[in-house]
């Protein structure tokens, strides 16, 4: 069901496995290739030339479901349609692409879920997991007549960025021995690949590492060895009945898990007892300004830091001007990274410079550019009001917010208010949640700017601009989904950069 990034890979991967495969989607072929991604369009041309493979395109596409006997749904469709019951209820076994990867994977899966936070913290576990140097160590050409340690016996330090000492002990540094890679590291599921075409290249000694949606999680049976949550609020509610069931989604990475496997969950959002209580997992918590946790976001002497373990070991990973990416909620993310690392045995110094070198991702509080000593800020992942007031949180000069897309559902109240209470002194307003937008900003009593009506992101930027002065910061951080204006909130972000660059002055 849908052929999208999902579907295709799914498609790919089950020719040959099945005796006969039908494609299911409610748009039809020519908006299903328009809307494509670049990478995507010619693998979709191949499958809708392949006469091998049945399709059913428009408005009725689920009906019949009843005539299959594996029915794969896409993370778009509501995992609770009338359509897919009715099918479970003719004897169809209604699976996903995740349900499938999860009962072929043959290695430890790390799952990360999370409101917000969660390509982030997925990304920076994969960062710190791709430094870890693991247990084997060889001699270099340098000195072959080196002694070599058995392989449990070897700890390292950095020297600097590059090179390593062995058991305290400089003969063995990375000038005389070589330290190789053990296994392979991957990220999947919502970000990156499909987690499906990583099976036939998966070993049992590699690490798998999936971002995982609530589309994704909603009728998940099966939970990580690692289940990592950076927070819960609202969000989808264009998708969900109500909040109880998007939350009810997100419960399903830890209440499958047995007493070999850990959940590292936010102290100061996360399940309650009774989700928890149903769960065989390991909890290890993260939060801010307690200290009785397994990691903890503290401010030292007014300087904002994670610290690992600060009950026994007290191991400092960074303080907040060490990384690369902006805002103090990205220490929250860190120290989710920070307990997984450390569950999985790796060296505070990896852990360390693997968090000072990210950089983060595209589309996430991303500088584009600082022109006439105004930033530009590309927040275009904020799809939902807590992302967005993180963002406004992560800046402490004055603010021309860009704001508005299509809807989710979302109640814009507490944004409102955030904004008539920070630094905040214009917003303009896109898309067809702009009046409600607005509508919430007048409640909340906003003394700032108020500007509506911009069709274009050339207007948008424009009329942004104009509203600056020196020192300012201009973000974008919707707050909504982009699907009004554009196809998705990468190519929103992407003609946000467009724009923004030119504004650059001429050299």
């Amino acid at each position: 069901m849908g052929l999208g990034i999902e579907g295709v890979a799914l498609i790919e991967f089950l020719r040959g496995k099945v005796a006969g495969l039908t494609v299911c989607d409610k748009s039809m072929a020519e908006v299903i290739l328009d809307r494509a991604e670049p990478d995507l369009t010619e693998k979709i041309k191949l499958i809708l030339a392949d006469t091998a493979i049945e399709k059913i395109f428009g408005e009725k596409y689920l009906d019949g479901l009843e005539q299959f006997d594996i029915v794969f749904r896409s993370p778009a469709v509501y995992f609770a349609d009338p359509a897919l019951l009715k099918a479970k209820a003719k004897g169809v076994v209604v699976l996903s692409q995740m349900k499938l990867f999860f009962a072929l994977c043959p290695c430890p899966i790390i799952g990360v879920t999370g409101t917000k936070g969660k390509g982030t913290t997925a990304s920076l576990i994969l960062e710190i997991l791709r430094k870890k140097s693991e247990i084997r160590m060889s001699k270099s050409e340098r000195n072959p007549n080196i002694q070599i340690p058995n392989s449990k016996e070897i700890s390292w330090r950095a020297q600097d960025d590059k090179s390593f000492i062995i058991n305290n002990d400089p003969t063995l540094s990375t000038e005389n021995c070589v330290l190789s890679t053990v296994n392979s590291v991957y990220l999947a599921g919502n970000i990156g690949k499909p987690a499906i075409t990583l099976v036939p290249a998966l070993k049992k000694d590699d690490v798998i590492i999936l971002e995982l949606s609530n589309f994704q999680l909603a009728d998940l049976d099966q939970s990580p060895h690692i289940a990592v949550v950076t927070n819960l609020g609202v969000d989808h509610l264009d998708y969900h009945k109500d909040e109880a069931e998007y939350r009810a989604a997100k419960k399903n990475i830890v209440l499958w898990q047995g007493s070999d496997d850990f959940a590292v969950l936010n102290h100061n959002s996360t399940f309650n007892l009774s989700t928890l209580t149903k769960s065989r997992g390991q909890i290890k918590y993260f939060a801010r300004d307690n200290s009785l946790v397994d990691c903890a976001v503290v401010d030292e002497n007014g300087i904002s830091k994670v610290i690992l373990d600060p009950q026994g070991r007290n191991i400092e990973i960074c303080e907040i001007n060490d990384l690369n990416i902006v805002g103090r909620h990205n220490l929250d993310n860190v120290a989710a990274a920070a307990i997984v690392a450390d569950i999985l045995d790796v060296p505070a110094e990896i852990i360390r410079q693997a968090v000072k070198r990210f950089v983060g991702l595209p589309h996430r509080l991303e500088l584009i550019a600082e022109i006439n000593k105004v930033r530009y800020i590309n927040d275009s992942f904020a799809t939902s009001p807590d992302p967005t007031m993180a963002a406004i949180n992560s800046f402490s000069e004055d603010k021309i917010l860009i704001l508005g897309g299509s809807s989710k559902g979302a109640d814009f109240t507490v944004l409102a208010e955030t904004i008539a209470g920070s630094a905040v002194k214009g917003v303009i307003l896109i898309g067809v949640e702009g009046p409600r937008i607005k509508k919430a900003l007048k409640t909340a009593d906003f003394r700032g700017h108020i500007i509506s009506g911009s069709q274009t992101m050339a207007e948008i930027v424009r009329k942004a601009s104009a509203e600056t002065r020196r020192g300012d910061v201009v973000i974008f951080s919707p707050a909504c989904a982009s699907f009004d204006l554009f196809k998705n909130y990468k190519e929103r972000g992407e003609k946000f950069k467009e724009e923004v660059l030119k504004l650059m002055p001429k050299s």
